[in-house]
């Protein structure tokens, strides 16, 4: 900046003293004289000047970020919790404990469940606790103990149980209604007490468990859903299906979907899973069940044989036992009413002979009530011709397993094994068990008992043969009804939404980072040469 002299002066020196930009001890400039901030010089312009870059730069790098946080991010739902369900399978001859788990955001109304946790309860079946019902309740405090502890404290109230009773309690029904209301009485106190939602005991039908195993079965298989590498839920094909064939202690279930319609309504169940219609046959047949079987076989030689010596051909060569008639009477499934001599005892002795054997297994059959009819199995039941491959679980495995005829022999094999078998004398077969096995004596007759089930009774023949597979677990979980109801039963339990969130994809999420640290950046170097202009 030029300052003028006084007017009519010759000095161009400022009024007082010296420049402002010159050195040496000078005069003071004079009050009229700007000086200090008033004096806007070159270095403060360029402080100006880098501070307003600094601003627009973060505002610029903030609002960028704004943006891809806001505008780039998509909708994403995290994955929801893990819901539990508890069944218990009250048998004829033991209960067992599952705990199931699926994700509480279900694909198509039906939770994607796994087994957690398989629990078989000490004592026989519920039905056997006639004289002391409170017995049949307090027999399940162990494994729903280990249930409890399995499933999250926080989660108890909200996680389903339920007690389905099958074939022996139907019996017990049958036999005296009174006595199974009371032991369904004493396992839900027992179960009500419990910190879960019990929904009920109750007694399920034989087209419930034969529907119900036929679910697990091609669940765990993978047949009635997939996950597709595109990463969606998808239905297999219906020709992938495989049929159920489950026998217990008192019942026996065939399940399948024949190649044409359904010709009687009672044997078909319908239900709907993962958004599909499902249609099967299914027939329970009671009292064919592998216990009874064993019972109303031994009823009809006691019957057949008035002396108190009874020849078993079921039973190897050299057996003996002793049984009390009346207990063999107190089945509703022995027709035929006891002898007036019931309360004797008689002798029962094996002879080995797996011909006679398969003669009387044969009587506990009537085919004669199909013959000129079609599609029907026996006792005058429609059933159209088998198709597909089958599953054959419980005491279809567990008979075969003790055979070793799971491996998939051809029918010939299996005949000739199980023959064999029958005709190896009693000492041979009781070798390491002394006696201690009660089971050990009746593999032959089941043995014997499913062929004939199977073949004549089903209609499989040496070609379908090899369409059946003996298992007892697929995918590490067991084949029965209960998966299969805890599958059902998810489609009632509404679904949790999955909590929704925000997301970006790895290259936008970098992006924001790297202008978010810009942002700061600017922030700070605005600051600082804010703070160092005041210091000056």
């Amino acid at each position: 900046m030029l300052f003028k002299g006084r007017p009519g002066g010759g000095s161009s020196e400022p009024p007082g003293g010296q420049w402002p930009c010159c050195g040496g001890g000078g005069r003071v400039p004079s009050a009229a004289t700007p000086v200090g901030d008033d004096l806007p010089t070159m270095g403060q312009t360029r402080k100006d000047r880098v501070f307003t870059a600094l601003l627009w730069a973060a505002a610029v790098s903030g609002l960028t970020t704004l943006i891809l946080i806001l505008v780039e991010a998509a909708r994403v739902h995290l994955p929801a919790h893990t819901k539990f369900g508890i069944v218990f399978d009250a048998g004829s001859s033991h209960t067992s404990l599952f705990v199931y788990r699926w994700p509480a955001n279900k694909e198509n109304d039906t939770g994607v469940v796994s087994q957690a946790l398989a629990c078989q309860a000490k004592g026989p079946g519920i039905s056997s606790y006639t004289s002391d019902p409170a017995q049949a309740g307090e027999s399940l405090q162990g494994c729903l103990d280990e249930a409890l502890a399995l499933i999250p404290k926080a989660q108890h109230k909200e996680t389903p149980m339920f007690l389905g009773a099958t074939a022996g309690m139907r019996l017990l029904s049958q036999k005296n209604s009174s006595l199974a209301e009371d032991i369904f009485a004493a396992v839900s106190r027992a179960l009500g007490r419990s910190p879960v939602d019990f929904w009920g005991a109750e007694l399920l039908t034989g087209q419930d468990e034969g529907a119900f195993g036929w679910i697990t079965i091609n669940y765990v298989l993978g047949r009635l859903v997939k996950y597709s590498f595109s990463g969606e839920w998808i239905r297999p094909l219906e020709e992938t299906l495989v049929g159920a064939l489950d026998m217990g202690g008192a019942s026996t279930q065939i399940t399948f979907v024949p190649e044409g319609p359904i010709r009687d309504q009672s044997t078909q169940a319908t239900f709907r899973l993962y958004g599909f219609d499902h249609s099967v046959y299914t027939h329970s047949y009671l009292c064919f069940g592998r216990e009874q079987m064993l019972n109303r076989l031994l009823a009809g030689l006691v019957q057949g044989s008035p002396a108190l010596l009874v020849r078993h051909p079921c039973y190897h060569s050299g057996y003996q036992d002793t049984v009390a008639v009346a207990s063999l009477y107190e089945s509703p499934c022995v027709p035929t009413a006891a002898p007036p001599d019931h309360t004797r005892n008689v002798t029962v002795e094996g002879t080995g002979n797996p011909g006679a054997c398969i003669s009387a297994i044969r009587k506990l059959f009537n085919f004669s009530s199909c013959e000129g009819r079609e599609h029907c199995a026996f006792n005058g039941v429609y059933q159209p011709p088998v198709r597909g491959r089958f599953y054959a679980f419980s005491s279809f495995y567990y008979t075969f397993h003790f055979l070793n005829l799971t491996s998939g022999l051809p029918l010939a094999a299996v005949n000739a094994s199980i023959w064999e078998f029958c005709q190896r004398p009693w000492k041979l077969v009781d070798v390491g068990t002394a006696g201690q096995d009660p089971r050990l004596r009746d593999y032959c007759a089941s043995g014997l008992y499913i062929l004939t089930l199977l073949l004549e009774g089903y209609g499989f023949r040496a070609e379908t043969w090899g369409g059946i597979e003996f298992r007892k677990q697929a995918s590490g979980t067991d084949i029965g009804w209960t998966l299969g109801y805890m599958l059902n039963l998810t489609s009632m339990i509404p679904a949790e939404a999955p909590a929704p969130w925000r997301a970006e994809s790895y290259g936008v999420w970098t992006a924001g980072v790297v202008f978010m640290v810009l942002t700061l950046a600017a922030v700070l170097g605005a600051a600082a040469v804010h703070l160092c202009w005041l210091q000056h």
